[in-house]
C-alpha cells in the first residue's frame, strides 16, 4: 500500500514528464510544418541530414553544369555562325572565279572582279580575328590556343573538349580556310586553277561547321540528360528531408489534445495533495 506523501508528488511529477514530452513532440510538429522539412537540424537525423547534404550539392553541380552546357551551346553557335558568313564570302568568291575563267571577260572586266575578290577574303580574315563571344576570341585560335573545355557534369571528370583551329586565311603555324590573296582572277588560268583551290576550302569550312554542330546537338543530349538526373536525385532528396504533411498534421492534432490533457491531470494531480490537509482537522 502506497504512503500518503507531500514532499513528492508522484503523480504531478508524472504529468509534468507527460506534458514535456507532449509539448516537445508538439513543437517538432510545428517547426517541420512551418518548413516543409523534416530534417531542421543534425538532431532531427543526423544520418540523413549528411546524405541530404551530399545530394544537394549533386544536384546543385547538375543545375551549374546544365547552365554551362547552354553557355558552351551558345559560343558554339557564334563560332558556327560566323563560319556560316565565310561560307557565303568563299561560295561568291568561287562564283567570281568562275566567272572570271570565261573568256567573254576583258582585263578591266577581270580587274573589277578581282577587287571584289579582295574584299571578301579580306572580310574572310576579319571574321577570323574579331569574332568574339564574351570578350572570347573563338576563330584565331589565340584563347587557350583554340581549345575549349566545356565542364558539363557534377566532377572534375565531367567535360567535353573542342578545338577550333584558326579560320584565318593563309595561317602558317595552323592552315586554316587556305586560299591565295592577291591576283588570283585576272587571267583565265589563274581564275580556273582558283576554283579547285575555293572549292577545298568549302569543304574544309563545311567540315568545320559540321564538327560544331555535332557538339551542339550533343549538348543538347547532356542538358536533357543533367535536367533528368537532378529531377530524379531531387526527388530522392525530398523523401529523405522534406515533411510528410499528413503525418504532421495528424501529430500536431494529436500532441494538442495531449496537451491539454496533460496539463489538466497536472492541475488535479497538485490538487489532490490538498485532501491531505483532512487530517490535521
Amino acid at each position: 500500500m502506497g504512503m500518503l506523501s507531500i514532499n513528492t508528488n508522484v503523480g504531478a511529477l508524472r504529468a509534468a514528464d507527460s506534458a514535456y514530452s507532449v509539448n516537445k513532440s508538439m513543437e517538432t510538429s510545428m517547426q517541420r510544418l512551418s518548413s516543409g522539412k523534416r530534417i531542421n537540424g543534425a538532431m532531427d537525423d543526423a544520418a540523413g541530414l549528411q546524405i541530404s547534404q551530399r545530394m544537394t550539392a549533386e544536384i546543385r553541380g547538375f543545375h551549374q553544369a546544365a547552365r554551362n552546357a547552354a553557355d558552351a551551346q551558345s559560343l558554339l553557335a557564334t563560332v558556327e555562325g560566323a563560319m556560316a558568313e565565310q561560307h557565303n564570302l568563299l561560295q561568291r568568291i568561287r562564283e567570281i572565279a568562275v566567272q572570271a575563267a570565261s573568256g567573254t571577260n576583258s582585263g578591266a572586266d577581270r580587274d573589277a572582279l578581282q577587287s571584289e575578290a579582295n574584299a571578301l577574303e579580306a572580310e574572310i580574315e576579319r571574321i577570323s580575328n574579331d569574332t568574339t563571344w564574351a570578350e572570347i576570341q573563338v576563330l584565331n585560335a589565340t584563347q587557350d590556343s583554340g581549345t575549349f573545355k566545356f565542364h558539363i557534369g557534377p566532377d572534375g571528370s565531367d567535360t567535353i573538349t573542342y578545338t577550333i583551329i584558326d579560320m584565318g586565311i593563309d595561317n602558317t603555324s595552323d592552315p586554316g580556310i587556305a586560299i591565295s590573296t592577291g591576283r588570283v582572277v585576272t587571267t583565265q588560268a589563274l581564275a580556273n586553277a582558283y576554283i579547285g583551290i575555293l572549292d577545298n576550302a568549302i569543304s574544309m569550312v563545311g567540315t568545320k561547321r559540321n564538327e560544331v554542330g555535332g557538339i551542339m546537338n550533343r549538348l543538347d543530349h547532356t542538358m536533357a540528360n543533367l535536367s533528368n538526373m537532378a529531377t530524379n536525385l531531387s526527388l530522392a532528396k525530398g523523401r529523405v528531408e522534406d515533411a510528410d504533411f499528413a503525418a504532421e498534421s495528424a501529430n500536431l492534432a494529436r500532441t494538442q489534445v495531449l496537451q491539454q490533457a496533460s496539463m489538466s491531470m497536472l492541475a488535479q494531480a497538485n490538487a489532490s495533495k490538498q485532501n491531505i490537509l483532512a487530517l490535521f482537522q
